[in-house]
């Protein structure tokens, strides 16, 4: 039976990709090694948003081969579609897959396995000759890729690893974006946007909640844009409102979402419902609007003080995040200056702070004004610091709520007296008795303790006076 190893790096939308193969993997009869080390194939999912992203899959292609040269690396992913000739020609890499033929990956691992070449005939394999010895070809690798744009279907297959330990399953529902940030190069290297079909969606949710999964995250390349490219043409808060009335799903969340599609509709949609998290993460990118304009995004800093506001009157407790990209080509001091006071005035609860990349073929790599790197190193200290001081301050006005939680895997190198656990606002939460993941409990905080809130054990829980609470 032949081994695989998935390598995963990038954003939730990549993992998810990750996951869809494994299970056709595993459907074919292949089973996952425990190691990439010891795996007869490896399969690298890549990130390309940014320069370093590109660096980290370079080096552990590096470090899988001298690990051990017999392993077979495949790459695939977002670097795979951009820049397949440039991963080709890294020695120990087998095969090359675009995110364009991403689905044809388990088909093509068993002839990796069996050959030391392969050959391509448009977008299929010549019948390749057996060979048993570990021989990988001096010339650069095979590259099956192809236009992203005609791309239509999306990889389906529950995350269930990754941030919270196998508890909180992440669920691709759309890939692919429409939009065209001067900065980004996602849309090159995902294509159009499409969506998974609503009773697919509801199908998989069920089938998670029938597993015994009681939170399940939605993701999406860009969320907010769901079921636009579906005949009939389907809205993001109708399939909400189905996923709450048909099925069991305890507590659903939504990854990130741009904040124009975060309408009064969707909010008061959050309020009225305890089953999804009051958790809101909208990229801001920058609230200059100069360089919300050179970044080609289609808001201005009015508009998402706005929603901010929308989303805090009605929760007041709400996970609020954002994603801001310091020194993008053409950034003033007085740029930077104003994307720090916006967001020092508002009750951001944290922040994901980017340096500023160039892409190849986006627009912004050819701006005048491209920063020097210790500006840009300066700049993102400074906002992650804001950062630091946003998320202490709102954790600590947790204390004395009692907040729901649902319990994590316990670090086997933890503490072994507590438990880790997750709240409905996105705050780590650190219970003082030994309980089993995956469980709702009420937990209330006592006090702040580094970078996460403690609470009274469950049973011994005083009685704190709930303000702000979600219904």
């Amino acid at each position: 039976m032949s081994t695989f190893f998935i390598e995963q790096f990038g954003c939730r939308a990549t993992q998810a990709d990750g996951a869809a193969i494994e299970r056709q993997l595993r459907e074919q009869g292949c089973s996952p090694a425990p190691a990439a080390s010891v795996a007869d194939v490896v399969v690298l999912n890549t990130c390309t948003v940014t320069a370093a992203a590109d660096a980290q899959a370079r080096d552990a292609i590096r470090k899988i081969h001298a690990a051990n040269p017999a392993t077979r690396i495949l790459v695939t992913g977002c670097y795979a579609q951009r820049a397949p000739e440039e991963i080709a020609a890294l020695p120990g890499v087998s095969f090359v897959v675009g995110n364009s033929h991403k689905s044809q990956i388990p088909k093509l691992v068993p002839s990796i396995l069996a050959v030391s070449h392969i050959q391509l005939v448009g977008a299929e394999l010549a019948p390749p000759p057996r060979s048993t010895e570990h021989e990988f070809p001096s010339h650069p690798a095979p590259i099956l890729t192809g236009s992203i744009l005609e791309l239509t279907d999306v990889l389906v297959a529950p995350v269930l690893g990754g941030e919270g330990n196998h508890t909180r399953p992440t669920l691709k529902i759309q890939d692919g974006c429409n939009s065209r940030c001067s900065f980004c190069v996602i849309p090159f290297v995902r294509g159009k946007s499409r969506s998974l079909p609503p009773q697919t969606v509801l199908s998989e949710i069920q089938r998670l909640s029938d597993s015994g999964f009681r939170e399940i995250v939605l993701s999406g390349i860009n969320l907010g844009t769901y079921g636009r490219d579906l005949a009939p043409r389907v809205e993001f808060l109708e399939l909400l409102r189905r996923i709450l009335d048909e099925t069991p799903v305890q507590r659903l969340r939504i990854s990130s979402i741009e904040p124009l599609d975060v309408t009064q509709d969707l909010i008061d949609f959050f309020a009225s419902n305890s089953r999804i998290a009051p958790h809101f993460h909208m990229p801001l990118q920058s609230a200059s609007d100069r360089i919300l304009a050179a970044m080609h995004r289609w808001y201005r800093a009015e508009h998402y003080a706005r929603r901010v506001e929308l989303i805090h009157d009605r929760l007041p407790n709400a996970a609020i995040g954002a994603d801001v990209i310091t020194g993008f080509p053409g950034e003033s001091e007085a740029d930077h200056a104003a994307t720090i006071e916006f967001i020092a005035a508002r009750p951001f609860t944290y922040l994901h702070v980017f340096s500023y990349s160039q892409r190849p073929g986006t627009k912004a790599t050819s701006l005048p004004g491209q920063l020097p790197s210790h500006i840009i190193k300066n700049r993102a200290r400074e906002l992650r610091s804001l950062a630091d001081s946003k998320s202490s301050f709102f954790r600590s006005a947790q204390i004395g709520r009692t907040l729901r939680v649902l319990t994590l895997r316990r670090d086997p190198a933890g503490d072994p007296r507590s438990t880790p656990a997750l709240s409905e606002n996105y705050l780590q939460v650190r219970l003082p008795v030994t309980l089993p993941p995956n469980q709702f409990v009420e937990a209330a905080v006592t006090r702040l303790e580094d970078n996460h809130l403690v609470a009274a054990a469950p049973a011994e829980s005083p009685t704190f006076p709930v303000t702000g609470a979600c219904s």
